[in-house]
């Protein structure tokens, strides 16, 4: 009986210790709500700052204006002057398309580009026209026959070859002097005059009085015929040839001042 009593006592003990070692799990404190706040307090700040720049950034104004390139013909303040109503937005809203057309659109200007210098500058870099013929009255052609005309009288460029023609035919012409100049000129004969009548019929006249009448076919070799011709026998004449007609297949003729005479050569 005595080891009964002290079995249940045993057993009782041990229930109730089991009963006491009962652990109770507790679900563990998070801070994702404050993460989540610190990242959109950083976020907003960053945007902020940003909007702050951008604005500064856009609120510069053009404080200098740099010309560059070699200029005879145009004035760099004029230049300046064009350029400063496409700069009241400031130096990263200057339109920069704009102000090249701008300039391009210049009498005496080939070339222009328009390009930013940080941090308040604009570069603009201009490449002046430069004639080889005068063009009617008062134009000029460039090397690749665009006529342009000048803002005013440029005596310095009236010794120029005068081209003359139909309308619509400067770049024909401008290609023709330049063939034509290159045949003649390691002769010391000089072009003058070029003229283009309606039918295409082309006259060259030279310093010194001289015309060569080379119709509208073949002129690179009736030129380089008459070339051959007069370093043979009329160079010693030149004083007295008024008209040289090279319109023959294998040969041409010579009108003289003296008597007015023709000669088939």
């Amino acid at each position: 009986m005595a080891v009964s009593r002290s079995k249940d006592k045993h057993r009782r003990s041990t229930a109730g210790a089991t009963r006491k070692s009962a652990v109770v799990v507790r679900k563990p404190v998070t801070f994702v709500w404050l993460n989540r706040l610190l990242i959109l307090l950083g976020v907003s700040t960053v945007l902020g700052v940003s909007v702050k720049g951008y604005l500064y950034l856009h609120q510069i104004p053009v404080e200098r204006i740099i010309v560059s390139g070699k200029l005879e013909h145009t004035q760099s303040a004029a230049l300046e002057n064009m350029v400063q109503p496409a700069l009241v937005g400031g130096f990263l809203n200057a339109d920069l398309e704009r102000i090249q057309a701008q300039l391009q659109s210049l009498p005496w200007v080939y070339e222009a580009s328009v390009r930013r210098r940080w941090p308040n500058a604009l570069e603009l870099h201009v490449v002046e026209q430069l004639p080889i013929a005068r063009w009617g009255r008062d134009g000029f052609l460039n090397h690749e026959g665009v006529v342009f005309q000048s803002a005013g009288e440029q005596k310095e460029w009236q010794e120029l070859p005068l081209l003359r023609g139909p309308q619509g035919s400067a770049v024909e012409l401008t290609a023709v002097y330049q063939k034509i100049s290159e045949i003649l000129t390691p002769n010391k004969l000089l072009v003058k005059e070029l003229a283009m009548d309606d039918r295409g019929e082309l006259e060259v006249s030279l310093q010194g009085d001289i015309s060569l009448v080379l119709g509208r076919e073949e002129i690179v070799n009736r030129l380089r015929r008459f070339v051959v011709v007069y370093a043979a026998e009329l160079v010693s004449k030149r004083e007295q040839i008024v008209r040289v007609d090279l319109r023959y297949q294998n040969g041409l003729a010579v009108e003289y001042k003296e008597d007015s005479r023709v000669a088939g050569i």
